[in-house]
């Protein structure tokens, strides 16, 4: 019994300390919560109390009834008085009276320990209330704010305020709406670390600025199962201090931004301490030296920079006056030229070189390219000076000293260009001007001018020059004089001559007509239209023999007339015969017409009235002897034109390919150079002649296409290939814009592919040097469609509508003066093909070329059965 006692003793007391010390825990871990964990440690003891009674009445009870129980066996050995039955039953009513008096004073006395700790419950929910509205008092401050968070699904709880300054919303659900009253990063930042608290209870101590430039610092923190954001706005120092903090982080973001394109460019950039040891270094450096990486080349001090030019540097360089100046060095095993630019500061210095290896080389080649340009003017035939900017002669060649007689000494004095007219008018070597002043004035004004000017010069020694200047965009002039005394002597000569036999044959009392190869009528005169009953329209120049016929069909209209007049006109034959015969008019009028052929494959009609016998001879004497004449000085002229272009031109042809044999020796560079620009001329010549012929062809109504199915792509690959020599004499870039693939049309390729070289060339020749001939191809349906387009100075409207005449050329602005047949043959062929072509240009803006080639059918190939 004893045993039983202090067993079921000690296990209550166990079972209190472990109570005790699990209250302690709570109060421990809770210290914010001290009510709460005071109550349900309230709880538990009276639960521990009640079982304490429970197991206390059981054990009294037991002990209650052992002890009966000896009694009772007592008795029975001594006296055996009572019955067994009796002896059970007295036991049992004696040990549950004693149990009910016991648990009676167990519970009176458990009763007052309950009052008592009430009573302390009591007192301690008084003291944490106490404890808490001090800490809402703390709370309340109106320069901080927290949020509580108890769980992540859980609504905030909010406590306190911050200052209205600071942009802070008063409302509850707009706080956490932090983008609106902060700014963007830290409104960012901050999100990211409420998430990290709240799920991770990852703490954080972070400053974040508001819209109005106020510092606020957030504060995250986790606490018994809750997570608070504290957000103070700081003043005074600590607002300092976190600007200054914001400031720090955001320089060196800065500087980690400017080092990290620093590290991206090609161009090596260096800082160097007080000491002027390297500090840092970009890759491009590190590069340059052959360092793996930045940071050997700083750690090893491997230097871009010779020691004399580093000393050199330092020497120079100061804060006000950084050091500028191209130095050489080895890069790779090979001489490089840099641009150096270092600066001086009080910590140290920072400096970047650039390369500049690639202009040198341009400089220096540009210096031979000028000096070679200077050698091949000096050459010329043509007298060239060129002023520069300040308007002083800076080269001249030998035609240009021996036009003037100028002293070579006075020329290599570079005088200016005005004081070189005045001495040029001096010697009575210039045009007499009525105001000197306002002439040479106006000469001078190329310097400021756009475009070139063009002027003819009548010397008083009968010489005729024709004069371009030509202003530099950097400054300066080229002046170009063009001696025309021959070619204006000629053309004064042929102009009279032309008048000569105009009024001749207009006087002429017999009908003449001249007709072209074409088939088109070059000249008639009155007697002519009179004859034939035709008004001066139907019979104006450029009327095709066709059109002429269909007009005189009301006179004569049987095969012998002017359908065979059309046959002998338009004929190829070597031998072209004249003939003559009569023709009776339906107007009763009987003409004998003769036809004749003229040289350059031209043919004349003429028609005499031989109504009138008496004035019919009259008439054919006086045609005899006018033609005679006209004969007689049309031969003189042909012969001299033919001597002076053919002959020439065969000896030049013969000598050439003389010259190329190796039989005749070697030629130097320069010999053979000039052979060359003589074949290039000779090719020309042969491009005008078979542009003619090409003309004469359409013309005459016979030239026929050989049409086939052309690839486009292959068509722009030829074309660019058989203009490229062209294009870089010219030194101008050609760019092609076509879709993928333009797939095939049905065209001739010969005639296109003229088509597209003629205009890309006229393109050329008018394109400022250095810019782009742009030729964009497209396809629309079953159309080709392109349009060839340059800078050049631009077409005058009043000759836009003379464009495709033939032999208008134009060399105002053109490389090259050619014959003034290009566009006419473009116009001629894209017509054949049933096309059109288009050109816009204005002055000073370029000129754009479009035409329009339709896909032609093939011929259908009936085969033989």
């Amino acid at each position: 019994m004893t045993v039983m006692k202090n067993s079921l003793s000690g296990g209550t007391g166990e079972r209190g300390c472990e109570n005790k010390g699990s209250d302690e825990r709570s109060r421990t871990q809770q210290p914010d919560n001290g009510i709460v964990a005071r109550n349900q440690t309230g709880k538990r003891s009276l639960r521990a109390r009640f079982w304490r009674f429970c197991l206390s009445g059981t054990a009294l009870a037991g002990y209650a009834g052992a002890a009966f129980a000896g009694v009772e066996a007592e008795e029975a050995v001594t006296a055996r008085l009572f019955t067994s039955t009796e002896m059970i039953t007295s036991s049992v009513i004696i040990g549950v009276i004693s149990a009910v008096l016991l648990s009676a004073v167990w519970l009176i006395r458990q009763k007052g320990n309950i009052e008592s700790e009430s009573r302390e419950i009591r007192t301690a929910l008084s003291d944490a209330n106490q404890k808490i509205s001090r800490y809402h008092s703390l709370i309340a401050d109106k320069n901080r704010r927290i949020v509580i968070w108890d769980a992540l699904e859980g609504q905030p709880e909010f406590l306190g305020q911050l200052p209205a300054e600071t942009g802070a919303p008063q409302q509850d659900n707009d706080f956490l709406a932090f983008g609106r009253w902060m700014k963007s990063h830290s409104a960012g930042e901050l999100e990211k670390a409420i998430e990290k608290l709240r799920g991770d209870a990852q703490s954080f101590d972070m400053v974040v600025e508001t819209q109005r430039e106020e510092v606020l610092e957030a504060q995250g923190r986790v606490s018994g199962g809750r997570a608070f954001v504290r957000f103070i706005a700081l003043n005074n120092l600590r607002a300092e201090l976190a600007e200054l903090k914001i400031e720090r982080d955001r320089l060196l973001h800065s500087m980690s931004t400017f080092q990290t394109l620093l590290d991206a460019i090609d161009l090596p950039v260096w800082q160097r301490d007080r000491e002027g040891k390297l500090a840092w270094v970009n890759e491009a450096f590190g590069e340059a030296v052959e360092a793996t990486s930045p940071d050997q080349a700083v750690r090893e001090e491997r230097e871009l920079l010779s020691t004399v030019a580093r000393e050199r540097i330092r020497a120079s360089a100061t804060p006000e006056s950084p050091f500028h100046d191209k130095i050489s060095t080895v890069v790779h095993g090979n001489r490089t030229f840099f641009d150096v630019v270092d600066i001086k500061s009080p910590d140290g210095s920072a400096g970047m070189a650039i390369d500049v290896s690639e202009v040198e080389a341009v400089r220096e080649e540009l210096k031979r390219t000028l000096k070679a340009h200077a050698e091949t003017l000096d050459h010329l035939a043509t007298p060239v000076a060129i002023f520069d900017g300040e308007r002083r002669l800076q080269f001249y060649n030998q035609a240009f000293q021996q036009l003037w007689e100028l002293d070579i000494p006075f020329l290599d004095s570079k005088p200016d260009n005005s004081e070189l007219l005045d001495r040029l008018r001096a010697a009575h070597k210039l045009p007499e001007q009525l105001s000197w002043k306002s002439w040479k004035e106006n000469t001078l004004a190329v310097y400021q001018a756009l475009d070139t000017k063009t002027d003819l010069w009548h010397l008083p020694n009968g010489q005729t020059l024709r004069v371009f200047a030509t202003a530099h965009p950097q400054g300066g002039a080229t002046w170009v004089f063009e001696n025309l005394t021959e070619q204006v002597d000629l053309e004064t000569r042929y102009n009279t001559l032309v008048k000569v036999q105009g009024e001749t044959i207009d006087h002429l009392s017999e009908g003449v007509a001249v007709f072209g190869p074409d088939g088109r009528m070059r000249l008639s005169n009155p007697a002519f239209r009179a004859l034939w009953g035709i008004s001066e329209t139907e019979a104006k120049p450029g009327t095709h023999i066709r059109g002429l016929e269909t007009a005189c069909a009301v006179a004569y209209d049987q095969p012998d007339g002017w359908r065979r007049f059309g046959q002998m006109i338009t004929s190829f034959d070597d031998e072209r015969p004249s003939s003559q015969g009569t023709l009776e008019l339906r107007t009763g009028l009987v003409l004998d017409y003769a036809v004749i052929p003229l040289p350059n494959a031209q043919t004349m009609l003429t028609f005499v009235n031989m109504t009138d016998s008496v004035r019919a001879e009259r008439a054919l004497t006086e045609k005899n002897e006018a033609l005679r004449k006209a004969d007689a000085l049309k031969n003189d002229f042909v012969q001299h034109v033919s001597y002076e272009l053919r002959s020439p031109l065969t000896n030049i042809i013969g000598f050439t390919d003389l010259l190329k044999t190796p039989g005749i020796g070697e030629l130097n560079d320069r010999q053979a150079e000039y052979i060359d620009h003589i074949s290039t001329s000779s090719a020309v010549l042969l491009t005008i002649v078979n542009d003619i012929l090409d003309l004469a062809t359409v013309d005459a109504g016979i030239m026929q296409l050989n049409f086939s199915e052309i690839s486009l792509d292959d068509l722009l690959d030829d074309i660019s290939i058989q203009i490229a020599d062209r294009l870089q004499e010219s030194n101008v870039t050609l760019e092609i814009t076509a879709p993928a693939n333009l797939g095939t049309v049905v065209a001739d390729q010969q005639r296109l592919k003229q088509i597209l070289l003629k205009i890309l060339t006229n393109a050329a020749n008018f394109a400022p040097e250095g810019s782009v001939v742009a030729l964009k191809c497209w396809r629309e349906d079953a159309d080709f469609v392109f349009s060839v387009a340059d800078k050049g100075p631009g077409i005058p409207e009043e000759l836009l509508n003379s464009v495709f005449d033939r032999f208008a050329a134009s060399g105002k602005g053109g490389k090259r003066s050619g014959a003034g047949l290009g566009l006419s043959i473009v116009e001629s062929f894209v017509s054949l093909h049933g096309g059109k072509v288009m050109i816009d240009s204005r002055p000073g803006e370029g000129t754009t070329v479009l035409c329009r080639i339709p896909s032609a059918e093939l011929p259908q190939v009936v085969a033989a059965e």
